[in-house]
């Protein structure tokens, strides 16, 4: 997903790479042996930022998902995150996504850290922790793009398949996109053939394989260019269904409702103005996790 909004995110994966290949050492000239002027060669041609066809993978990805209705995927999550001995440990969340445009949202989470369950239905939205049995309840916007906003920006609440599920993800990506080109296609990806294509969106490399046939994103690997560490994420999508039956009362939880109330606000706030600055920040979506 995700402005610099991130996909926190990080599993080794092997890419394919391309190996340029030196020339051979060519002989030494003869002693005294005259010159031979080189012949001008060619300028080699401008490679496009934005090749066509990876924008076109890139928006037939968008326009599938954006046409449906209703929407179901899993999203498993791996994330490097840096550790006192100072070695990058990935961690893991795993996500089931339910959503209903335009107005209502479902995210149950299972993680290596604390579960969490996130309830949206137009009017209301609801983080709810179950172990610790806390909830937090606050009115939403009538979208869910709207929503998904409110809850980033009022409790740093951020899931890294964000920009994939709303209106319209193509224009999502492309506000900030600097660089994109086709790789190739793979056959190991999700069970079935894809299109990898690569992109830079809000400083952001990412590279993503794409369903050929389906047009369904399969896996998105990332790492921030600003990020001195350069910590990988990497997002699986899988179980795809579009335009299923969802009933009614999918979007709201009578359990989450009903426990202990807590505020609906950012875990780390804003100092307030006068304050001084702590002496070292990272700002980067990179380094959060839900």
């Amino acid at each position: 997903m995700i402005r610099n909004k991130c996909f926190c995110w990080a599993l080794l994966i092997a890419s394919a790479a391309l190996l340029a290949i030196p020339n051979a050492q060519s002989k030494p000239a003869k002693k005294n042996a005259k010159p031979v002027a080189a012949e001008a060669s060619p300028a080699p041609e401008a490679t496009p930022s934005l090749e066509a066809k990876a924008i076109d993978i890139l928006k037939a990805a968008s326009s599938r998902l954006a046409a449906a209705r209703t929407m179901k995927f899993n999203a498993i999550h791996f994330y490097e995150s840096s550790s006192r001995q100072g070695h990058p440990l990935a961690f893991t969340t795993k996500s089931e996504v339910t959503l209903q445009r335009p107005d209502k949202l479902r995210v149950i989470m299972s993680a290596d850290g604390p579960a969490s369950e996130f309830y949206y239905d137009g009017k209301k939205m609801m983080a709810y922790a179950p172990v610790e049995n806390l909830v937090a309840v606050a009115d939403a916007p009538p979208t869910i793009d709207a929503a998904l906003e409110q809850a980033y920006h009022s409790a740093a609440i951020y899931f890294p398949f964000d920009d994939w599920i709303v209106t319209d993800p193509y224009k999502e990506m492309s506000d900030g996109m600097k660089l994109a080109y086709y790789i190739g296609q793979s056959k190991v990806v999700g069970g079935t053939t894809t299109d990898m294509v690569a992109y830079i969106d809000h400083g952001v490399f990412i590279q993503a394989w794409i369903g050929t046939e389906d047009k369904l994103p399969r896996l998105l690997h990332a790492v921030y260019l600003d990020d001195p560490e350069r910590l990988r994420h990497t997002l699986v999508l899988s179980d795809w269904q579009l335009d299923p039956a969802v009933p009614a009362d999918t979007f709201t939880s009578a359990k989450a409702a009903s426990a202990n109330p807590m505020p609906f606000a950012h875990p780390h706030p804003e100092p307030s103005p006068g304050t001084e600055p702590p002496a070292k920040s990272k700002s980067s979506k990179a380094h959060q996790s839900n």
